[in-house]
């Protein structure tokens, strides 16, 4: 090594040993703080647990079908009528998570597309919306008729097409082709089971405040739920269109 690299080497070797230790380890990446992915997924998950409760609980309405709850199983035993309304939340809940985990195996089967879903979903809930608010009954008189000579009302026609019916339905289905991810999914899950439970108690606890509320009240209460129920189908509409067409 000649005279002139080794003067080189020993002003080099000063520079870097004068360098402070911010300006020494500048170059040297900084590892970056990893995220615990299970935070992550819990923010998740809760958000669309609540995102799915607001879409759902407006939809089935359990306040509203305690009129024809009550009127449906006035013949009954009180141990009955209790019973029947756990079973109405029990079907409920069960008919929801059952398109909540198959929502999307069906969409591919069939090759909708999610915007084509939200167009069609935003249609049925807005006509459910708008029926609720003109008081239309969700089952025809015939059906009427037949439920109060049935021993079992809690499946058909209280949770189908009564509470979980096809607004209720295409919102899951919505939400689960939205979120494909089990984890995302548990949410959807969980507020179909929350919901299941919330129509149970309403129904068991809420048929004796009828008589107190009256028609009145209860036609007044529907009025409301339903102006909610058709914005969010108009809401579910919009989105849809968008997504048909970005542009």
């Amino acid at each position: 090594m000649t005279r002139r690299q080794l003067e080189s080497a020993a002003q080099n070797s000063s520079k870097i040993r004068g360098a402070s230790p911010r300006t020494r380890g500048a170059a040297l990446p900084t590892p970056k703080p990893c995220r615990s992915p299970g935070r992550r997924d819990n923010g998740t998950v809760l958000s669309i647990f609540l995102a799915s409760i607001a879409a759902l609980l407006p939809i089935a309405n359990p306040l509203g079908a305690v009129a024809a709850y009550a009127g449906m199983t006035d013949r009954m035993e009180v141990s009955e009528q209790r019973r029947q309304a756990w079973l109405t939340g029990i079907y409920v809940a069960g008919i929801l998570v059952v398109f909540a985990l198959l929502g999307a195996t069906v969409l591919e089967a069939f090759g909708i597309s999610i915007p084509a879903l939200q167009i069609a979903g935003g249609l049925v809930v807005m006509h459910s919306g708008f029926s609720m608010i003109v008081l239309r009954p969700k089952i025809t008189d015939a059906e009427q008729a037949h439920s109060t000579t049935k021993e079992d009302v809690s499946f058909s026609p209280m949770a189908l097409p009564l509470i979980a019916g096809p607004g209720a339905i295409g919102v899951v289905i919505g939400l689960a082709a939205r979120h494909t991810h089990w984890d995302q999914r548990l949410g959807i899950v969980a507020a179909a089971l929350v919901l299941g439970a919330v129509v149970a108690v309403v129904l068991r606890y809420a048929t004796p405040l009828v008589d107190r509320m009256g028609a009145t009240g209860i036609g007044a209460l529907t009025r409301v739920m339903g102006f909610l129920i058709l914005a969010i189908g108009v809401e579910l509409l919009v989105h849809g269109v968008r997504a048909a067409f970005p542009s």
